[in-house]
């Protein structure tokens, strides 16, 4: 693997909960993440999947410290953003940026198309002048698709494509090196999801990019990604490159969300064999003892129920279970 833009080691995120009544007590914390590590390659899309809930978006969030994380470390080019003066990290925020889910919500209704544009180049002082900015917003638009005679319209006079163009457009504005896409098509009509998608992978073979591409869409994420990481209840429980992730699957987690999706081969579809989880998702604020999949895995045996798998390599996956422990047993069937 390339040189990584992005380390992210046991990274924790914990909202806490607190008692009702006269007296707030804080009595326990929900772990949103808990212990999360990978890289992202110069250049490369890792895509982060799991279902809603998992922590994938908090994950993101934490990355570009838009929530402050409650542990682990964040590397971004050789700097920890922990250790970061206020002046260092707004400096280091040009750098990044995101593009989020829904495109109806992420842009204020009361700004027009061009001032949504041009605020990033304002807040880092990216424009000299009126005309520079006026010049710049332009180049943006035209970038992802859109005319710059839309500078002076409104939200609502584009449609939800559309909008996720203008979004996409407001983060290239301070050229950034690494840009988290928080589900970016996830609200958008089956049929210009193509176009947003199309439109990402040439802005990151014309600019450069590196992605983190959150999304739930297991075939988008195949599409699109050069690795997946994949998440269950605050954890990262396999990572693979997407071509040996689809077709070996390690982890009975990785395994059941594979074996969900539809193959459009009627044939092959009545063929296969689905692998149906049982239970519900346990509760983030009280997560299981040993691995947190433990009370829906099919393959459970003792030390899942004691001990927290770590990430170990095994036949090119990272895969966080016990079965692939060189140190555990394992068993038949």
């Amino acid at each position: 693997m390339a040189e990584p833009l992005v380390s992210v080691r046991d990274l924790q995120v914990y909202f806490p909960v607190h008692s009702t009544g006269a007296i707030r007590r804080h009595v326990n914390d929900v772990k949103a993440v808990d212990g999360v590590s990978f890289e992202v390659a110069r250049g490369e899309t890792l895509g982060l999947v799991g279902e809603s809930g998992c922590g994938k978006t908090t994950t993101g969030l934490a990355l570009l410290r838009l929530i402050e994380p409650t542990g682990g470390e964040v590397v971004f080019d050789g700097d920890v953003m922990e250790n970061l003066t206020s002046a260092q990290l707004r400096n280091l925020r040009k750098r990044m940026a995101m593009i989020f889910q829904d495109p109806y919500a992420s842009l204020d209704p009361r700004m027009s198309i061009g001032k949504i544009v041009a605020e990033p180049l304002e807040v880092h002082g990216l424009a000299d002048s009126r005309t520079e900015k006026n010049h710049r917003v332009g180049e943006l638009l035209e970038m992802v698709g859109l005319s710059p005679d839309y500078r002076n319209r409104y939200p609502h006079e584009f449609s939800g494509g559309q909008r996720q163009r203008v979004g996409i457009a407001r983060a290239l504005a301070t050229e950034p090196d690494f840009i988290v896409c928080d589900e970016p098509i996830a609200a958008l009509d089956v049929s210009i999801q193509a176009g947003v998608m199309n439109l990402l992978e040439d802005l990151q073979r014309e600019l450069g990019l590196t992605y983190l591409f959150i999304a739930h869409d297991l075939s988008a994420v195949q599409h699109f990604s050069d690795r997946i990481a994949v998440m269950y209840l605050g954890r990262i429980v396999e990572v693979a490159d997407r071509v040996s992730l689809y077709e070996q699957p390690k982890h009975p987690y990785t395994q059941a969300l594979l074996s969900a999706v539809p193959v459009p081969d009627p044939a092959v579809e009545r063929s296969r064999q689905r692998m149906v989880l049982e239970g519900d998702v346990p509760s983030p604020i009280d997560p299981p003892l040993g691995c947190n999949f433990n009370p829906r895995c099919p393959q459970v045996f003792e030390p899942c129920t004691e001990f927290d798998p770590s990430l170990t390599a095994a036949a090119g996956h990272d895969v966080a279970c016990h079965l692939y422990d060189p140190s555990e047993p394992v068993l038949d069937g």
